[in-house]
């Protein structure tokens, strides 16, 4: 008989080491896997049984240390760090390819009509909406007044970018035109992130010691996780919005294209998935998921209080989100 399965593996951590971008970049290849979309209700749930019975030292029988790992990773993919709670699927990091591709795609070619770029825009905000409020850091809920601010203020904010650069760029290169929606992506995602997550901002996250025990909250843990979010997710975009801008300038001028204009759409869609699929989880491995900072970083007050309940304490870490 195969020896009983180990309990002292730390499935609260990565499988691969976070403090290198190559162990980074592994967890995140496995974590916005669009498979993992496709997973049913049940292997969800059998998954979440799994992981929450090994947490409690109970380990089911004849479970290896791989499919404890695989377990793991579907139970991250679907469930929120902080809250527990199931993610809206299409807010998950798994749905970002097939999403992001298919709304990118479209916002890249069609975006030389005042309602084309209105709609794709709408449409991109509100899916960024979905996936800054899924993937927030920390447990504390976030107001129904909050959420319409921050969509709203988006959506304005990149129809405005995207209306303006191009009116600006109808006397240009159609090259340079080509670049608008990306441009206005970047501008909404330095309105959207902050504004979705601005709860954290107001009244801090969750900050905890290098064993989990938790100390606070933190205004300037929740700046550092979001100023680092919304630059990973502009550099996240930018293969998919920068590299077919090129080819399919170049691919319009060919015959084929010419005699089947309708398949620019698909040929850009299929483009800018390409680049998503290695963009994404590399993107999101530039920073720590489990983010740290200096205890001398954080707000006087709470300085005081660590130094004072917590001596020992220099670091402290925290979820910054997605």
């Amino acid at each position: 008989m195969a020896a009983e399965l180990s309990t002292s593996i730390n499935i609260k951590e990565p499988r691969w080491d976070q403090s290198t971008f190559v162990g980074r970049a592994k967890h995140f290849f496995t974590v916005t896997d669009p498979r993992n979309v496709l997973l049913t209700n049940e292997q969800l749930a059998h998954a979440h049984k799994i992981i929450t019975d090994y947490r409690q030292g109970v380990v089911s029988p004849g479970l290896t240390e791989d499919e404890l790992w695989r377990a793991k990773y579907v139970f991250d993919s679907a469930f929120h760090p902080d809250t527990g709670e199931k993610m809206i699927l299409i807010g998950r990091m798994s749905a970002q390819v097939p999403m992001n591709m298919t709304i990118t795609g479209c916002m890249m070619t069609f975006y030389k009509t005042t309602p084309a770029v209105v709609l794709w825009q709408w449409i991109n905000q509100s899916f960024n909406a979905i996936v800054n409020y899924t993937n927030r850091s920390g447990d504390a809920p976030i107001t129904v007044n909050q959420l319409g601010t921050a969509y709203v203020s988006a959506t304005t904010g990149a129809v405005a970018t995207a209306l303006g650069l191009n009116a600006l760029t109808k006397h240009v290169s159609p090259l340079i035109g080509r670049f608008v929606p990306f441009a206005a992506v970047a501008a909404a995602n330095c309105i959207n992130i902050p504004l979705m997550r601005q709860r954290e901002l107001q009244h801090g996250i969750p900050i905890t010691d290098e064993n989990d025990n938790r100390l606070g909250e933190s205004t300037k843990a929740a700046q550092q996780a979001i100023s680092q979010v919304v630059v990973s997710r502009i550099l996240m975009a930018s293969p998919g919005m920068a590299i077919p801008p090129f080819l399919m300038n170049h691919l319009e001028k060919k015959a084929f294209l010419k005699k089947f204009p309708w398949m620019s759409a698909p040929i850009q869609v299929g483009l800018v998935g390409f680049c998503l699929v290695f963009a994404t989880p590399l993107c999101c491995a530039l920073f720590p998921q489990k983010s740290s900072m200096s205890v001398s970083r954080l707000e006087p007050e709470l300085q005081e209080k660590i130094r004072a309940k917590h001596p020992g304490v220099e670091r402290v870490y925290f979820n910054k989100g997605l």
